[in-house]
Formats: structure tokens, C-alpha cells, sequence
């Protein structure tokens, strides 16, 4: 019985010491080497087995400060080379806590815990320290190339160039490029694990642009043209109505904006281009700097009518202009009166001026209408308003001198003119169909008086006048003026060449 048992006792502790000799083997390294690497532990191939942190660190760093003076890199792209060697670099510290957080792996946590991250590696203990974040420098030269190459997709766009008979244009699109920086990375970190010259081509993507050609394809159109004819104008007139609109030429007018004609063409001013030309004052034609414009304001605002353009302020003239339809004029005058507008579509819109010999031009360029529509102008005359006749002013204040001094001498320095009244409409169309009439103006164009200057002086003896040929005109009583004759009379009374 005795020896039974003895045989029981052996076998368990024969048992219980392979036991242990196994746990031994299994967790030796578990429990001796706290402060040391594991056996078979390498760094990018250098073996900093039983090793502690600084000794490994700086066995990593020796090696890697010697490999760095072998280092040559070349990168290519299509006709392309870059090259850097390793005097280009210097070793930084992110080796430093790469070693730490190796030596960390093996050896925080439980017996147990460590048991398990030795398993997991399955044999493999060999790390890598990416060459990209040790050697600095090598972030920034591969910045360098990838700035060379990297190049923004383009969108398709539409420019307009006024100088062009036809100034749209369609811009195709263009793809870009854009380098995979973290692929080049990874390749670089692969190749020098294997040699300290490496030659790789750089990973690029294709970028494509959100916007391309057949996106924006007839998304511009031209939407109105107006001329008003300056045929029998002076040419300092002619040149003035070309300056005015050449300040509009070529003009975006973004979504939302507002433009104000004033601020666009500025003063009116000799410094500023203008020349001396007849303006109205008081009723009455005057040479002044500048006349001329209103012309180029009037042919702008019946081109921005045409295009559906919102008008935020226009006036009339005094005295109605022969180059427009009544109702449809515009007069401009700095500090009191403008020319303002606003694009309320959701797309930029152009302006292009140009002129002849006889006529101007505008046209306005922007989204198209909907399909079959147009606008077209309508004036509706009212009536003629009679003149009163002449008013017979003294010469007081001697500013005709030179021209009547006595009385009874006379000189005419107006003709009396009916005034009108009309109204102005924007008819919408869709194709031969008329669906909005809209009335925009109702203007009253007053009638002028006369006026006559006489001298103030008395008639003395053996003083003789010459004949009088300043005739008197009475106000008007009625006028047959109708929508068939009242343009030919406003051109006969204020010639074109004469209005501002």
C-alpha cells in the first residue's frame, strides 16, 4: 500500500515539475526581463535584444545616422526627377518615444496580459519606425514635389470679352491632379527597409471639376440690344456718348448688384475725358462739359428694359429727347439725378457698348429667357399740352448787353414748346401671345414759354432801331399734335445734335 502511494506522490510531482518547467519557459521572458527587450526584438532590423530603452535608442539611432549618409532618394513623375540624399535630413526625436512605446508593449499589464500581446505577435517581433517621421527634412522635400505636381481641377467657365463680335465664351474644364501623400510615404518607408538608394514613381489621383463644359453650354445668351442714332450730332457730342457707355463696356453685374451710372462714368469733367457740348438748364440749351450723356444713359436704360433688368431710378428730361421714344428717356445729372439698376437673376450678366458713325449700341448678355418669350416697349401718347407763349424778360441785369441795349430791341433766347404727356409699357410675349403688359412710366413733359429779352434803355432822339425781326408768339390755344406727328415735331423743335 505504502509503495502504491509512493508511486502516486512521484507521478504528481513529476507532473507538477513539468508543469512548472513549462510556466517557466512560457513566462520566463515575462519574468525577468521587465526592464530589458524581449529575445528576438529588432527595430527596423537592428536587434535590441535584451536591451533597455536608452541602450535600444541609441543603438536604433546609431544605425539610423549611419544609414542616413547612404540614403539617396529620386522621385519620378512624367518628365520629372527629384532627388535628395541623406545630408539633406536629420535624425529627430520621434525615435525616442517610438522605443518607448515598443518597450511598453512587452511589459505593462498583468503576467497574463503580457502572455497575450507575445501570442498576438505570433512569433513577429519586429518593428518599424516610419523613415518619413524620423528623418526630418524628408516631410518637407516631399512637400516640395507634391506642391510641383498637385495641380487644382479647374471648373468649366463662361468669359466674356467685349471686344469680340460675339463675346461669350465657353471655357472647357480641366482635370487636376493631386499626389496620394500617404502612399508616397508608405513607399518610401518600404523601399529603404530593403536598400538606402530607392527610385520610386509618385502616386498621383485624377481630380475631376464639379463644373464641366456641357454644364454651363448656352447658360449665356444675348438677351436685349437698343441704339439710339447720333447721325447729325457735333463730334465732341458723339464723343462723349462713346465715353460715357465705354465706362459700361465689358461690365459683370453680379447677382444682387446694384449699379449706379453716375458712379460708373464719374463727373463730368474735362480731367475725366468729357468734352464741351450742349446740356439743357432751365429749359433752355447751354454748352456745357459733358452734353451728350444723357444719350448714353437713355440707349443703356432701354437695352436694360428689353433684358428684363430692374430699374431702381429714372427720370425724365425737361424738354423731350428726338433719339427715344417719349416716356422712354433718361436723364443724368450728378447730384440729383441717376440711372440706377439690379440684377435680380441667380446669374452674373454683361454689358457690351460699341458705335458707328451714326449709331451706339448696347447689348446685355445673361441667363436665358424661357423659351419663346420677349419683351418689347410700347408708348402710349396722351396729349399735347399747349404752350403758353412768349414771356418778354428786361435786360436788368446787362447780361445781353452786347446784344439789345435799347427798348424795343429784342432778342429771342428760347421758342415757346407744347408739352406731352405719355405713358410707357413693357409687353411680355411668348412667342406671337401677349401675357403681361405692364405700365412703367407716366410722364408728363411740360410745356416751355417762351423767351425774349429786351433792353432797358431808353430810346433817345436821333437814335434809330433796326428792324425787329424777333416775332412775338401768343400761347397756344389748342394743338393738333397726335401720336402720328409728335416725333416728327420733337425733332424738328429739338434736334437730335442739340439734345443732352
Amino acid at each position: 500500500m505504502k509503495s502504491k502511494i509512493f508511486i502516486l506522490v512521484s507521478v504528481i510531482f513529476v507532473v507538477a515539475v513539468g508543469v512548472l518547467g513549462y510556466g517557466f519557459f512560457v513566462f520566463k521572458d515575462v519574468l525577468f526581463m521587465d526592464n530589458k527587450f524581449q529575445d528576438g526584438t529588432t527595430i527596423n532590423g537592428i536587434d535590441v535584444s535584451g536591451l533597455d530603452k536608452e541602450q535600444a535608442t541609441n543603438v536604433v539611432q546609431t544605425h539610423l545616422d549611419t544609414m542616413r549618409g547612404d540614403i539617396k532618394i529620386t522621385l519620378v513623375y512624367q518628365d520629372k526627377t527629384w532627388t535628395f540624399s541623406g545630408s539633406d535630413f536629420e535624425i529627430d526625436n520621434h525615435i525616442v518615444p517610438y522605443v518607448e512605446n515598443v518597450f511598453e508593449y512587452f511589459n505593462s499589464g498583468n503576467l497574463f496580459q503580457k502572455k497575450n500581446k507575445i501570442e498576438k505577435l505570433n512569433g513577429n517581433k519586429s518593428f518599424e519606425i516610419s523613415y518619413t517621421d524620423v528623418f526630418t527634412g524628408l516631410n518637407a522635400k516631399i512637400d516640395e514635389v507634391v506642391s510641383e505636381i498637385d495641380t487644382p481641377a479647374q471648373d468649366a467657365f463662361v468669359s466674356f470679352d467685349a471686344s469680340k463680335q460675339n463675346p461669350v465664351e465657353y471655357n472647357e474644364e480641366v482635370f487636376g491632379v493631386k499626389v496620394d501623400t500617404e502612399s508616397l510615404k508608405q513607399n518610401i518607408d518600404e523601399a529603404l527597409m530593403d536598400s538606402s538608394e530607392v527610385e520610386l514613381d509618385v502616386p498621383t489621383q485624377q481630380v475631376e471639376p464639379q463644373v464641366k463644359l456641357e454644364d454651363i453650354q448656352n447658360t449665356v445668351v444675348k438677351r436685349s440690344t437698343f441704339s439710339t442714332s447720333y447721325k447729325t450730332s457735333k463730334e465732341d457730342r458723339k464723343h462723349n456718348v462713346r465715353h460715357a457707355l465705354e465706362a459700361f463696356n465689358g461690365m459683370e453685374i453680379l447677382p444682387d448688384q446694384e449699379v449706379s451710372f453716375n458712379e460708373t462714368t464719374g463727373s463730368r469733367t474735362s480731367e475725366n475725358g468729357y468734352k464741351k457740348a450742349n446740356i439743357i438748364l432751365n429749359g433752355v440749351y447751354v454748352e456745357g462739359t459733358g452734353g451728350g450723356v444723357c444719350q448714353s444713359s437713355t440707349t443703356l436704360y432701354n437695352a436694360l428694359l428689353l433684358a428684363d433688368v430692374e430699374i431702381l431710378e429714372v427720370n425724365k428730361h425737361t424738354l423731350p429727347s428726338s433719339y427715344v421714344w417719349l416716356a422712354f428717356d433718361a436723364m443724368v445729372s450728378e447730384g440729383y439725378s441717376d440711372l440706377r439698376f439690379k440684377n435680380t437673376t441667380d446669374k452674373s450678366m454683361y454689358i457690351k457698348t460699341y458705335s458707328d458713325n451714326d449709331n451706339v449700341y448696347v447689348e446685355v448678355y445673361g441667363k436665358p429667357f424661357a423659351e419663346g418669350e420677349r419683351l418689347e416697349r410700347r408708348v402710349e401718347f396722351l396729349g399735347a399740352i399747349p404752350h403758353p407763349g412768349d414771356r418778354i424778360v428786361p435786360d436788368t441785369n446787362g447780361d445781353y448787353k452786347n446784344k439789345v441795349t435799347y427798348k424795343g430791341e429784342y432778342l429771342r433766347l428760347k421758342y415757346p414748346r407744347e408739352g406731352y404727356r405719355a405713358k410707357g409699357y413693357m409687353d411680355r410675349y411668348i412667342g406671337d401671345t401677349l401675357v403681361e403688359s405692364v405700365l412703367i412710366r407716366d410722364e408728363t413733359y411740360q410745356a416751355q414759354e417762351g423767351i425774349i429779352i429786351e433792353g432797358i434803355e431808353e430810346v433817345t432822339e436821333g437814335i434809330t432801331l433796326p428792324e425787329n425781326t424777333v416775332q412775338f408768339i401768343p400761347p397756344q390755344s389748342t394743338t393738333q399734335v397726335d401720336q402720328t406727328n409728335v416725333a416728327k415735331k420733337i425733332q424738328k423743335e429739338n434736334p437730335s445734335g442739340y439734345n443732352p
